[in-house]
């Protein structure tokens, strides 16, 4: 692989692209010394390196993941011992299966009889909520079956998960509710990362899904905990720096872009929530255009004004739940 030397300019600083000749289509961006972004996969994967190993943020989709993995083994000579879901979403998890076998779990498979009673160690750990499991071997409504190589080995139900690998503190926070039931934050401590999943995404409107158990009100109190997370470039407000924020798509953004976005979100959810109250259809609602003042920032062909107002009139007045 060709290791080219461009720069981008984010949201946050410079970031280097440092190995954009995976595939055709597969970015790799440095955004802290041992840890890495990749685009183009799908939903936006992260690797954090180290002598531990690799600890990778989502998957990909299934059809990106031999470039994927290639990828990973530039970044380093160690295996994967963790793939970390932060939702249930194809794009996030379809990759799931083969970064696992491509990796090596830090738990060792006993067998009596052998020598040490040892049999060595099998795929990297799958790592996710609980309810990501209930969904992807097919229970429950809003679900896609995956074979069972793909699920996650490791699940909680709890509000933090939590471990220390490559000289650094690496938690899981559950976030209940929010775009799925099943959503999760990655924190990585001493690197002062957040990744967050399909909760972020300030290119659009969050998509809440219903189906599956969002709400606005968890996509709010999501995106207020990474707020409470992150820390900006105070006192030196004229330095780049502070935590960086990794969304499930797009750009890399801090804490000033999460605000706006949360306020959006906010000002968005009261207005439709007046209008519940008065008694109005989803109908009626979405000719009031309440997103009209935000529409030219987070409208998309994709994901449009009105499919938001739908799933936020949904939540609030409990339909589709």
């Amino acid at each position: 692989m060709k290791t080219v030397a461009l720069t981008v300019l984010s949201a946050v600083g410079t970031v280097a692209i440092i190995a954009a000749q995976a595939s055709p289509d597969l970015e790799v961006v440095q955004v802290r010394p041992n840890v890495y972004m990749l685009t183009g996969a799908g939903g936006n994967i992260v690797a954090q390196v180290g002598e531990d190993g690799a600890v990778v943020v989502d998957a990909g989709s299934a059809g990106s993941t031999a470039a994927v993995v290639a990828a990973i083994r530039k970044l380093s000579d160690n295996p994967i011992r963790y793939v970390i879901n932060t939702g249930p979403d194809a794009d996030h998890v379809g990759g799931n299966a083969a970064l696992a076998k491509a990796g090596q779990t830090l738990f060792f498979q006993r067998s009596i009889g052998l020598p040490n009673d040892f049999l060595g160690a099998g795929a990297a750990s799958i790592l996710a909520v609980e309810s990501v499991l209930t969904r992807m071997s097919g229970a429950g409504p809003g679900t896609q079956a995956y074979p069972a190589d793909a699920w996650p080995t490791e699940t909680f139900d709890y509000a933090r998960k939590y471990m220390y690998l490559n000289g650094e503190g690496i938690e899981v926070l559950h976030q209940p509710a929010a775009h799925t039931d099943g959503d999760a934050i990655v924190f990585f401590r001493r690197s002062d990362v957040v990744v967050t999943g399909d909760i972020v995404d300030v290119d659009r409107f969050p998509a809440i899904d219903v189906a599956r158990g969002g709400t606005i009100q968890g996509e709010i109190d999501a995106l207020n905990r990474i707020i409470t997370l992150a820390i900006p470039s105070v006192p030196i407000v004229s330095r780049e720096g502070g935590t960086l924020v990794i969304p499930g798509h797009g750009r890399v953004v801090d804490q000033f872009d999460l605000l706006g976005y949360r306020d959006m979100v906010t000002i968005v959810r009261d207005r439709v929530r007046a209008m519940v109250k008065q008694g109005l259809t989803v109908d009626q609602v979405k000719r009031a255009r309440p997103t009209a003042d935000y529409d030219g920032l987070y409208a998309t062909r994709e994901w449009t004004a009105d499919q938001f107002v739908e799933l936020v009139y949904r939540s609030l007045s409990g339909e589709g739940r």
